[in-house]
């Protein structure tokens, strides 16, 4: 046997070991056509209502943020831990400018319905928003293991 015929008797082999099965046209129609479920939208962002101390507060989850924010005049007014000054960090906003932050505070406890968590807030001067004053990032959805409704677009 030359190495021709033994070349075209394995390749013959090779091919009827994987060679398909064939499926009739009306099965493959009836998987198409299946409905499909309905494409929900990506949250983005969306509000939640916590507590940091004895405040009331509504925040704001992004999850494209990755950290979470607070501006300085509520850090300073809530008094919720020591501000760690740092000077290597700045932050990069979606225009594309740059932001460095005033300071840290780290494990402050954030109570979202029924449940406590240590949130690391990074603390910038900007103008407060008094309707959503401080941003959880992606970290502390994590750190929740959050559950997000799509429908509701709210923690479970």
């Amino acid at each position: 046997m030359t190495l021709e015929e033994a070349y075209d008797e394995f390749m013959g082999e090779l091919q009827e070991q994987y060679e398909e099965e064939k499926i009739p046209a009306e099965e493959c129609t009836r998987c198409i056509q299946r409905r499909l479920p309905p494409k929900l939208k990506d949250p983005g962002t969306f509000t939640v209502t916590c507590c940091i101390g004895q405040t009331k507060e509504r925040a704001l989850c992004d999850l494209s943020s990755s950290i979470s924010l607070m501006p300085l005049s509520f850090a300073k007014k809530w008094k919720i831990g020591e501000l760690i000054t740092t000077n290597t960090m700045e932050i990069v906003l979606a225009d594309q400018s740059i932001l460095r932050p005033s300071a840290i505070i780290k494990d402050v406890l954030v109570k979202i319905k029924d449940m406590i968590f240590p949130v690391d807030f990074v603390i910038i001067d900007i103008e407060e928003d008094a309707d959503i004053p401080i941003i959880l990032g992606r970290p502390f959805l994590a750190t929740s293991r959050a559950v997000i409704d799509m429908d509701k677009e709210e923690l479970m």
